[in-house]
């Protein structure tokens, strides 16, 4: 018979504000996720052609208590045991208006909160799925602020094995949209208009694949699409056709770069199972060449659920759960952390200032 006990069973509450999406689920550690719940913010920053963080903190404080009431009306649980909210990387104030609201409700109820990594939540974000990867693994964080190659030994155990040194891929997205007049949010507007491009007429170029080492540059991508736009504009060959077929260049250089540096990576560390993860995961493109790419390896490859992979709080429900579950828990006191390198994290462990 075996020495360890089994960990009891807990229900949390998981917060996200980290920026224009504000969403809440309930998940339990032993019967898994019974609800979640989101509003996004698309339609207020459209207008600006992107994020304005002071009324996105506003619109949180607005959205999240009717959220939190819809969330734990749909599961159903008549006792949360402890709270995680996003504690960074991310916009400060919407940081602290979900932060403010999950400590004080964690006073009031008396139980445990804990502050989640924002990007430790999208790369367990497929510990959800019905077929979880095992550890170890390498993943590929890519989003609208981030795109990361990282090593993961267990939960907690990140080795940064590449980063991006200027714009993130989902960054150089939106930039491009923008650029193309083709409205916000830019990357499902590029991706969608891309399906009717011609890919053989433009050939962008794949940054840094040439150069030993993982770290990734996209802004240089984005660069080349702005000139290639402004000379059919000088050609007078600014049509929607070319405005798909820069999208579809655009997109094969991005998917072919990150697919290039996954594979370098998963030869580096020897490993064969990749996770993808973060808002641009959704990609088909970038899927389908990372998806070849495994097959060829006869490796696995592992995504969230589209709608689980941009901002969700069932990602920081599990990734809270698993810290809690440690006997990991912070103080009454909270902060928030705009920035917050992913790889200073520790394994779980007992209670953390």
């Amino acid at each position: 018979m075996s020495n360890q006990s089994t960990p009891p069973a807990i229900t949390v509450l998981g917060i996200e504000t980290s920026c224009d999406e504000t969403a809440v689920a309930v998940y339990h550690s032993q019967r898994g996720l019974l609800s979640h719940t989101l509003y996004s913010q698309v339609a207020l920053h459209a207008e600006f052609g992107g994020v304005v963080p002071e009324l996105a903190s506003r619109d949180h404080i607005r959205k999240l208590i009717p959220l939190i009431q819809q969330a734990l009306q749909q599961a159903d649980q008549p006792k949360i045991d402890a709270i995680a909210y996003t504690k960074g990387p991310g916009l400060i104030g919407a940081l602290l208006a979900g932060g403010a609201i999950a400590r004080s409700l964690a006073f009031a109820w008396d139980v445990p909160a804990i502050g989640v990594h924002h990007m430790e939540g999208h790369l367990l974000a497929p510990m959800l799925e019905p077929r979880p990867p095992a550890f170890p693994f390498i993943a590929l964080l890519v989003s609208g602020g981030h795109t990361m190659i990282i090593r993961v030994d267990g939960i907690g155990r990140y080795k940064l094995l590449g980063d991006t040194l200027d714009d993130a891929a989902g960054e150089a997205f939106d930039k491009t949209a923008k650029m193309l007049g083709l409205g916000y949010p830019g990357g499902p507007i590029v991706s969608k208009l891309a399906l009717q491009g011609d890919e053989t007429r433009y050939h962008f170029p794949r940054p840094m694949v040439d150069r030993p080492g993982l770290d990734m540059s996209f802004s240089g991508l984005k660069t080349f699409s702005l000139n290639t736009w402004q000379k059919a504009q000088q050609q007078g060959d600014d049509t929607d056709q070319t405005r798909a077929d820069i999208c579809r260049a655009f997109e094969l250089a991005v998917a072919d770069t990150l697919t290039i540096k996954c594979k370098r990576a998963l030869e580096q560390e020897g490993l064969n199972r990749l996770v993808v993860s973060g808002g641009v995961s959704a990609n088909r493109e970038i899927r389908y060449k990372l998806d070849q790419l495994m097959t060829k390896r006869k490796g696995q490859a592992f995504y969230p659920r589209l709608e689980f992979c941009t901002d969700n709080g069932a990602m920081i429900a599990y990734a809270g759960a698993q810290r809690l579950l440690a006997g990991e828990h912070n103080d009454l006191d909270f902060a928030a952390k705009a920035r917050w390198p992913l790889d200073s994290l520790h394994p779980p462990c007992h209670s953390q200032p």
